[in-house]
């Protein structure tokens, strides 16, 4: 089987495609300095974006690892996640806080999804 890569640099691929699956990496928002809900809108943009450019889109979305920086932002990011889901497309999910790469990041959001 063939593993394709997309944007690739000296860590990660933001996109891996392996058996009709496609893994994307971490997402993070753009505007470091905005709210919970701002920056999980941007994430959630980015992820979508993502998929679009290798053909599959937010319905196809099979699993959903999200990192919250606080835990008290759960309520937050779930008003604008599920705003964006489409009903009846709700992908299995994880949500747990964890210290992120930078403090000023309030959300991470990694998905696999079928092609």
């Amino acid at each position: 089987m063939t593993i394709i890569r997309h944007h690739t640099n000296e860590r990660s691929s933001k996109i891996v495609i392996h058996n009709k699956t496609i893994y994307l990496t971490g997402q993070v928002a753009k505007d470091r300095d905005s709210d919970i809900t701002t920056q999980t809108q941007q994430v959630l943009d980015k992820i979508e974006a993502l998929l679009e450019e290798v053909g599959s889109n937010k319905n196809r979305i099979l699993s959903a690892q999200v990192w919250l920086s606080n835990i008290a932002h759960f309520a937050a990011m779930n008003l604008v996640w599920n705003k964006w889901i489409d009903e009846g497309n709700q992908p299995a999910r994880a949500t747990i806080e964890a210290r992120l790469a930078a403090p000023e990041l309030l959300v991470e959001i990694s998905v696999i999804a079928a092609e």
